[in-house]
């Protein structure tokens, strides 16, 4: 390729990748849902590529199964069974209970509603004295389920930390008065973070997630549990859980979650430390552990693996004693539901079925074992210069690969960083963009592609007009969709080329001004290119009036001699056509001397680096040419040299002419007179026969017999110029005969 055009293709590459870097870092300062979908199913792969970690030890799971629904009863259980339960596990040792269920309203499973009852019915019929109704009240105290669970929590060892959810659709709390409202926020202001550090009076205004309205747990057990937390999960918008948020905000207050509870029990009680600056949460801490969140206090979920990651415990195993003590002791168990029935499962990166419990317990793993999943600040910049160099560095690299090249370059690219991600996903729990630079380099790949493929379709128009001056349409249309059959450089073939020459052109082109003779000589060879068109040969090159054609290459054909004589045959017809405009301008009709031969020769393209042609050489172009000049030692118009002949001898009627010897050449040759396609011909075969027998006659040196064939034939035809030749070689003989050692070859006395 030319440099000025290597130079140009490079600057158009460049360009284009320029904009596609620079659409692509729009989209990332935008960040459209729809790229930020394909960024976080990028993460979730990563995940599944990752397999299962194994957690710690601090947290176990106390489950809600099929197994304790069949046992116990169907939900909603009665208060007192939580109350044993929550004496089972306080004497097995257990730390903290964490409560991934509600108690939103009271036990209607409580004996205490049948005291009532009574009560009421005394009351009624006036019957109720005052010593009845101590023992009544009494004997509804005992009863009251929710007040056996909340004297449960109250005198347990362990820390037990309720849960409770936000309405987060002004919707769902519209129902509720602003007096019930704000009992609710009163009954969970008591778990409100209270140290809360601001760094500037505009950190107080920081955006921050907003509920509406809490959902308690009845003031009863509110009022017995020192810890309380929001159970609240909020998917994604393709549904997948991938974010846990660590504090809400409602009715002024910040209130942390049940998992920050749970491990603020666990790590000795002392209340999280929330620090704010005027963008949202600069930082969380938990005793010593510093839990990195991003500005609206949400944590990257770090799942562990899939569904049964964490033991499993069966309440009603617990219950019956099943469970060793030191499965459970010093921990934390979440206690939640893991049936399917009772619809609290979530999808995340490993399960589109997995319990919410889970979800908590890997947030509160991670957050002991502080193996984090973080996307940290200096995440922008690396994303933006990765961008920028992905999208420059691999347009200029493409400028000068091909395709293939450029393809298992971007493959390579695009694995190398797809293992870099993995590799910080995994060591470094770093979150790094994959899908913006991996757009990048696609669309920079694709748009240098889309740009190559239109550079080499213009190429591509230009080398079919360039060829179609040289060969017929169906010809360069089988280049073009096979051009491996189109070889640079050269290359030995057997093929057959044609020259031919209109006969005294030179004089004729003295009797015409210019234009005419510019309109002559476009008409004929305009004319001619047709025909050798039409028999799918190549133009070689036009020389004055001389015309060069090549049959067999660049595609192989297996007929090209017969294509080759098949052209000259109508050339000859064709030069009728011309009658009309010789008459216009007052020249005679004239004739075309056209020499075929069929050999081995060089062809492809021959020249330098700057200007070349596709062409041939050899010592078979050489005779051609040589041919193409003996027609005027004969008379002829077509002549072809043995080669051809063999092939296309029963194809068309040809007339043996001769042996010569041409000039430079000391092997003679057998020529042949093309005289037209069998059964189409006009010379009868017994004139030809009778051509043959006098021709042998002069090559045994039997002149004058010859002479008497030859002279007889001139009577018949007094037009055919090979007879009248050897009529006058005859007599010249018969006065002075040739050397002893004569052979009968003809030695041609010019090229």
């Amino acid at each position: 390729m030319h440099p000025f055009v290597r130079q140009r293709a490079w600057l158009q590459y460049t360009l284009v990748s320029l904009g596609i870097t620079g659409m692509v870092l729009a989209l990332y300062l935008a960040k459209p849902p729809f790229m930020e979908i394909l960024e976080t199913k990028s993460l979730d792969l990563r995940f599944l590529y990752r397999g299962s970690v194994p957690p710690g030890d601090a947290v176990a799971l106390a489950v809600i199964d099929e197994k304790s629904l069949d046992r116990l009863g169907k939900w909603p259980w009665p208060r007192s069974l939580f109350a044993r339960l929550i004496e089972v596990l306080d004497g097995m040792g257990v730390r903290v209970l964490a409560l991934d269920v509600g108690f939103f309203e009271p036990d209607r499973n409580s004996g205490s509603y049948a005291v009532q009852a009574v009560r009421s019915a005394l009351e009624t019929h006036r019957l109720l004295t005052p010593e009845t109704r101590a023992i009544l009240e009494e004997q509804e105290a005992m009863l009251d389920e929710d007040l056996q669970m909340a004297r449960a929590i109250r005198n347990s060892a362990m820390s037990v930390v309720l849960g409770y959810y936000f309405h987060a659709e002004t919707e769902t709390a519209a129902h509720v008065d602003e007096d019930r409202r704000g009992e609710r926020n009163a009954l969970i202001r008591r778990s409100a973070y209270k140290l809360i550090k601001y760094r500037s009076p505009e950190a107080r205004h920081a955006p921050l997630i907003t509920m509406h309205m809490p959902e308690p747990n009845v003031p009863v057990l509110m009022e017995a549990a020192r810890y309380a937390g929001y159970f609240n999960i909020f998917p994604d918008k393709d549904g997948v859980v991938r974010w846990m948020p660590l504090l809400l905000q409602c009715d002024g207050r910040l209130y942390p979650s049940l998992s920050v509870q749970a491990l603020a029990a666990y790590l000795g009680g002392s209340p999280p430390r929330l620090t704010l600056s005027s963008y949202g949460v600069e930082s969380l801490q938990l005793g010593n552990k510093v839990v990195p969140t991003d500005e609206l206090g949400r944590m990257l979920i770090p799942y562990l693996g899939p569904r049964g990651t964490f033991p499993y415990h069966s309440i009603v195993d617990i219950l019956d004693g099943n469970i060793p003590r030191e499965a459970l002791q010093d921990r934390i168990v979440l206690l939640g539901a893991s049936a399917v029935g009772l619809y609290d499962l979530r999808v995340t990166p490993f399960s589109s079925a997995l319990p919410g419990l889970e979800i908590h317990a890997s947030v509160m793993d991670r957050i002991l074992e502080e193996r984090f999943l973080v996307r940290p600040e200096w995440l922008s910049l690396f994303d933006v210069l990765l961008i920028l160099s992905v999208g420059l560095g691999f347009g200029l690299l493409l400028s000068r690969l091909q395709a293939v090249g450029g393809a298992l370059c971007g493959m390579a690219f695009l694995g190398g960083y797809v293992g870099f991600a993995q590799f910080m996903f995994v060591r470094q729990g770093v979150w790094i963009s994959l899908a913006y630079p991996a757009a990048n380099l696609v669309l920079v790949y694709s748009a240098v592609t889309v740009l190559r493929y239109f550079r080499e379709e213009r190429e591509r128009r230009k080398v079919k007009h360039a060829f179609d001056h040289y060969l017929t349409a169906s010809v360069v249309n089988e280049i073009l969709k096979h051009p491996e059959r189109l070889r640079l450089g050269g290359e030995k073939k057997s093929l057959t080329v044609m020259f031919s020459d209109i006969r005294g052109f030179t004089s004729m082109s003295e009797s015409l001004n210019p234009e005419e003779l510019v309109q002559l000589l476009n008409r004929y060879l305009s004319l001619m290119t047709d025909i050798v068109f039409k028999y799918e040969g190549t133009l070689d090159k036009y020389i004055g009036d001389a015309i060069m054609a090549v049959w067999g290459a660049p595609l192989p054909q297996e007929d090209h001699a017969r294509r080759a004589c098949s052209a000259a045959l109508e050339m000859v017809e064709a030069l009728a056509l011309l009658d009309p405009l010789l008459k216009e301008l007052h020249i005679g009709a004239f004739r075309v001397g056209i020499g075929v031969n069929t050999g081995d020769m060089v062809v492809g393209n021959m020249g330098s680096d700057r200007r070349f042609d596709y062409t041939v050489m050899g010592d078979s172009v050489n005779l051609a040419s040589r041919l193409e000049g003996t027609n005027k030692q004969y008379g002829t118009s077509i002549l072809l040299n043995e080669t051809t002949h063999e092939v296309v001898k029963d194809a068309f009627v040809c007339r043996e002419l001769d042996r010569i010897r041409v000039k430079g050449k000391t092997r003679p040759i057998t020529i042949f007179e093309l005289l037209g396609r069998r059964g189409e011909a006009s010379e009868p075969e017994s004139r030809l026969r009778a051509f043959r027998e006098a021709l042998e006659l002069y090559r045994q040196r039997r002149f004058q017999e010859a002479l008497e064939r030859f002279e007889t034939l001139r009577m018949e035809n007094p037009e055919d110029e090979p007879v009248r030749l050897y009529s006058e070689r005859c007599r010249e003989y018969l006065v002075r005969p040739p050397h002893p050692d004569w052979d009968g070859v003809f030695v041609m006395p010019e090229k």
